[in-house]
């Protein structure tokens, strides 16, 4: 852990205030959910139970907590009222962490946990539970002269997963670590039965991240384990085009159920990427690229651009647009590459240097010709703008690459890709 990273004792953030962006009350923090690991290894902070107005419990990511800090919290503003149920695989700090008599690794001694602390790791929005404030010796709280000491996380035993077994929480800590490409991969050689369990475990934008990287089959399957509100909650954090390409796989049905339970917004997206031709510009582009209005800076451009959670082929370039800046936008100006922004001075406006020379694709432009668009123009994405002159969204070289690869190229990589060969123990009765 990098010194000086925010960390925040969690008794401290019982009933602060959870704020939007523009300052509103969202509700009260009642509780965090994390998510135990094998060994020693501090658990990873999921999220936020937040109580709301009326009383619900709703769960608030930490993917969409943008500050911690003068006793608030405050959010991105997009919040998801559905009420929060607590999974197999998941931990409520407050509610089962404190109090917990556990071990201190070095003397065996047991203590009782007081609190633990939460630090944001660096250059990243994940946190994690790093520190914990514990008693030694038995007693209630009032107990007197009791020794308290704050110790690292991986100073007391008695929290993680036992390293023996198989069940899903052990996978799911086993996996942890992997990139989404490879977590499919051993998703995709597990049984049926234990990919179910294991992708239940996940969090939803972890799932979602995963699930873009499985064939077309695997993703159905696992989609249609899971109930229809998780379901949605999860296409509402897949990329728009993503989780319209696993919708149209579906019944009409279903897909119209899902699209109905998704948030508004998300659904919109979704249901414009639907209208179009699978292999047009339309069918393959991202309704979510980087927007900026004219009297945006280079600055404000670049900050854009260092978001982690972009793709790096949509944060190679921003487009320059007329309010709204929200797909679709304004009538579009024109692009801009990062490296011409890293040329010019931050004060910069993007609207002075914005290249407007280049023209965008229609949304019926075909596979083909967006092919060879990129490849003449040496590009990573392209926009895709309507009649009227409004963005509707960027076509990325990753789209391309997926459609123009054999149907079942998803296939041939997790069959070929080291690691096609793990079969987790105790799953005979699967084979």
């Amino acid at each position: 852990m990098a010194s000086g990273a925010p960390r925040v004792f969690i008794s401290h953030l019982s009933g602060v205030a959870v704020f939007d962006p523009n300052g509103d009350q969202v509700g009260r923090v009642r509780d965090l959910v994390v998510i135990l690991r094998v060994g020693g290894r501090p658990p990873r902070v999921l999220g936020l139970v937040v109580e709301v107005v009326s009383r619900r419990r709703i769960f608030l990511p930490m993917s969409r907590v943008t500050g911690v800090e003068s006793g608030q919290v405050i959010t991105t503003g997009v919040v998801n009222m559905r009420r929060f149920e607590q999974r197999a695989s998941e931990t409520l700090v407050l509610g089962e962490l404190l109090d917990r008599r556990v071990r201190l690794v070095e003397s065996g001694e047991e203590v009782t946990v007081l609190d633990v602390a939460m630090a944001q790791l660096p250059a990243r929005r994940d946190w994690e539970i790093d520190k914990v404030f514990v008693r030694k010796g038995k007693g209630g709280a009032l107990r007197r002269r009791a020794e308290a000491l704050t110790v690292e996380w991986s100073a007391v035993t008695g929290f993680s997963l036992e390293e023996h077994g198989q069940g899903a929480e052990n996978l799911l800590a086993a996996f942890e670590q992997l990139r989404p490409a490879d977590l499919a991969n051993a998703l995709h050689h597990l049984s049926a039965k234990r990919r179910s369990e294991v992708a239940a475990a996940l969090d939803d934008d972890r799932l979602a991240d995963v699930l873009e990287e499985l064939p077309g089959d695997d993703q159905v399957e696992i989609l249609g384990e899971l109930k229809e509100e998780r379901a949605a909650d999860v296409l509402e954090a897949m990329d728009p085009d993503d989780a319209a390409d696993l919708l149209s796989e579906l019944p009409e049905e279903d897909k119209e159920r899902l699209l109905t339970l998704m948030q508004p917004g998300d659904a919109a997206d979704v249901r414009r990427l639907l209208s179009y031709e699978e292999r047009t510009a339309g069918g393959l582009m991202t309704t979510e690229p980087i927007v900026l209005q004219p009297d945006a800076t280079v600055a404000d451009a670049l900050a854009r651009v260092r978001n982690p959670d972009l793709s790096p082929s949509l944060a190679a370039q921003v487009y320059v647009c007329r309010p709204p800046d929200e797909t679709p936008t304004g009538r579009f100006l024109g692009t801009l590459h990062f490296q011409r922004l890293l040329r010019d001075p931050p004060f910069t406006l993007v609207s002075s240097i914005v290249d407007s020379d280049l023209l965008p694709l229609p949304p019926d432009t075909p596979l083909t010709a967006v092919t060879s668009y990129l490849a003449t123009y040496n590009m990573v994405s392209a926009p895709v703008v309507d009649e009227s002159g409004s963005l509707l969204g960027a076509v990325t070289v990753d789209d391309v690459l997926d459609h123009l690869l054999p149907d079942d190229w998803r296939e041939r990589e997790l069959h070929d890709a080291p690691g096609a060969e793990f079969e987790p123990e105790g799953d005979d009765d699967e084979r």
